[in-house]
């Protein structure tokens, strides 16, 4: 389907082409970008409603900036659609998130007006100050620094981190403060109510106007003359606003609250910024989905909706005349509501990800008992550990790529505690079109390696409830479980709980020759192998481990004792996953067969759809077929198949 630009839009391929737009035309190019990024993205996917709430921002900072000489970094990445399709990538951005296709997000590789390749959260600030702190130390006073954040991004730690360290930088960085209430889901916590507060300041937004002109003016007369002025302007504001010290109180110069959809407005306070030295904080205020009413209306449905009508904005999914198997994330938001019935020791804390994670369930039926504490993985785990030194079992739901960001909270505040947290890693293994900063790809491996974490993986929607279920039984300490994006194999899968043996997997089915071990729902693509086999004459043996740590030593044994060739299957890295798990078991125990490992190799994978994905990977169903034809003898035996 071809997507055509404006009249003004067609004509833009590099900023230096926008240059050439006068003022005046901005607001109708404006109007383009933005009705570009609705047509595509409701014909091919994508996240939405981000980039719609930044449109004006984006053409002002382009106008504005000497892009890619001055450096613009974007927090998060997926408000980055505008940037994008202003800097060269128009007429392939129908390929954005597809196999081969542009990223969803800035990467460095793709485009030079990339400055800084973003997928998680919180890290622009960090960023532009390297590179602002870098430009000081080569001389190049001239370079613009910028980083903006927003959707909720504001709230994790590090951005506050950089911010300290920023105000004691003598460097040019401006931090564009994208304040639209929003990440997927509302943003919560302090921070918000006191941009709220600003945002609602009658007399202080009286003020501001023309504060930014007036400051820029002074600051041509000299430091001296500047400092006098920048302390009249710091009483003024303590006397409008009475909590305007955050910002100022970590050097920074606060400027806003800004109509982050004036464009005209825009360009004139940024081309004002540039001239006032040091760091500098602009607060504009935008709405997530602008221009697109039920976008608006309902920014977190909207936040990424897959295909849609735009005229209608009837969102498209699939149907079908079978009955259709859940999301892993809707059973565990199910399972978990269940759960905490019958046991008030039960606790859900997610950052960020309500609905995402569908923590929201419980966050409904018991608001009291669940927690959305903003995009702070790290604070997430260590709030979930001092639950249960009270006695509470919490149940910490986190992305697993996100939960790299708290890999020592884990290991410091629950492992070396021997806390009862149950670590719900959403998204683990391939996690598609969000490409290579959100794909789970290595929890396998770095979560087996920790003192007392039992760390597991279920291979349909009833093993989740199950382990789930044990997990929250007395005295289970830390415990992993580990689940991908999307739907499972179970249309009938609310079944009665049955507690899970720790470490104890379980056989499929019996063979001859070969072993195929498996972890997690890629298993049932080794089962579609299988049957495939089976009609040629090859019946392999198959084993689900369902625990990496700890392993289930009788089965292996059992494995060991029998085959010679063995394959292992998991939707994780190869280096120091199950696979790794298994070869180490064989050394320790003397065995010798020919092992071979399926898994996500030692590279960087990128975004496409996960069977695209698992096939590149050489784990999908057709080439485990193929992985063991190599190794098996075709045999002309009945199948024993079970």
């Amino acid at each position: 389907m071809d997507i055509d630009a404006g009249e003004l839009l067609k004509k833009i391929n590099t900023p230096a082409d926008l240059k050439r737009l006068r003022q005046a035309e901005l607001v109708a190019l404006c109007s383009e970008l933005r009705q570009y990024i609705i047509d595509t993205v409701s014909a091919h996917g994508g996240h939405f409603a981000a980039s719609l709430g930044v449109v004006e921002l984006t053409v002002a900072l382009h106008y504005v900036l000497n892009t890619p000489y001055d450096q613009l970094v974007w927090d998060v990445g997926h408000q980055a659609y505008g940037h994008k399709i202003l800097t060269g990538r128009r007429d392939d951005f129908h390929t954005n998130r597809v196999l081969g296709g542009i990223s969803g997000f800035p990467k460095r590789g793709e485009s030079e007006y990339d400055a800084f390749g973003v997928g998680h959260s919180s890290t622009s600030i960090s960023a532009a100050l390297g590179m602002a702190v870098a430009s000081n130390y080569k001389g190049e006073t001239d370079r613009q620094h910028v980083a903006v954040i927003g959707d909720g991004a504001m709230t994790a730690g590090m951005a506050f981190e950089a911010l300290n360290h920023a105000g004691i930088e003598k460097s040019n960085l401006l931090v564009i403060l994208n304040d639209n209430c929003m990440s997927i889901d509302p943003n919560v916590g302090a921070l918000k109510e006191y941009l709220t507060s600003i945002t609602t300041s009658r007399p202080w937004n009286r003020f501001r106007d023309d504060i930014v002109h007036v400051l820029t003016k002074i600051s041509e007369l000299g430091p001296d003359a500047l400092g006098v002025a920048k302390k009249i302007e710091k009483s003024i504001k303590g006397t409008l606003l009475k909590n305007s010290n955050l910002f100022e109180s970590l050097n920074f110069r606060y400027f806003g609250p800004v109509d982050g959809h004036d464009v005209k407005r825009l360009i004139n306070t940024l081309d004002d910024l540039k001239g006032i030295p040091g760091p500098k904080l602009l607060h504009c205020v935008t709405v997530k989905g602008k221009g697109y009413a039920l976008a608006e209306k309902d920014q977190t449905t909207w936040h990424a909706p897959g295909l849609f009508d735009k005229i209608t904005g009837e969102i498209k999914k699939s149907k079908s005349d079978k009955p259709v198997a859940p999301k892993y994330q809707e059973v565990f938001g199910h399972t978990l509501v269940e759960l905490a019935e019958k046991n008030d020791r039960i606790m859900g804390i997610t950052p960020a990800m309500p609905s995402g994670s569908s923590m929201n369930i419980m966050m409904k039926a018991m608001p009291h008992r669940a927690f959305d504490v903003g995009i702070a993985e790290q604070h997430a785990v260590t709030f979930s550990a001092g639950l249960a030194t009270q006695g509470m079992i919490p149940f910490c739901n986190i992305y697993s790529s996100f939960m790299q960001r708290a890999y020592d909270q884990v290991i410091h505040d629950v492992a070396i505690q021997n806390l009862q947290v149950v670590f719900c890693l959403d998204r683990a293994g391939i996690a598609g079109a969000d490409g290579p900063t959100h794909h789970g790809a290595y929890d396998l491996a770095y979560m087996r390696c920790i003192p007392n974490l039992t760390v597991s993986a279920p291979m349909n929607e009833e093993e989740l409830r199950n382990l789930m279920y044990t997990a929250q039984q007395q005295g289970m300490g830390p415990f992993v479980i580990r689940y991908p994006r999307g739907q499972g194999v179970m249309p009938d899968w609310r079944r009665a709980f049955q507690q899970i043996n720790v470490g104890e997997g379980r056989k499929l089915c019996d063979g001859e020759e070969v072993a195929l071990l498996s972890i997690g729902h890629i298993g049932n693509e080794v089962v579609n192998a299988r049957m495939a086999l089976n009609e040629e004459g090859i019946f392999p043996a198959h084993y689900d481990l369902r625990f990496v740590k700890p392993l289930d030593e009788a089965l292996l044994h059992e494995v060991f004792g029998k085959f010679k060739k063995i394959m292992t299957i998991e939707d994780g890295c190869v280096q120091g996953g199950m696979g790794s798990a298994v070869l180490e078991f064989m050394a320790e125990h003397g065995y010798q067969a020919n092992v071979v490992r399926l898994g996500i190799p030692d590279r960087v994978i990128e975004h496409g759809e996960q069977h695209e994905l698992w096939a590149q990977c050489g784990y999908d169903s057709a080439a485990i077929t193929d992985a063991v034809r190599k190794m098996a003898v075709s045999r002309k035996t009945d199948s024993l198949a079970g």
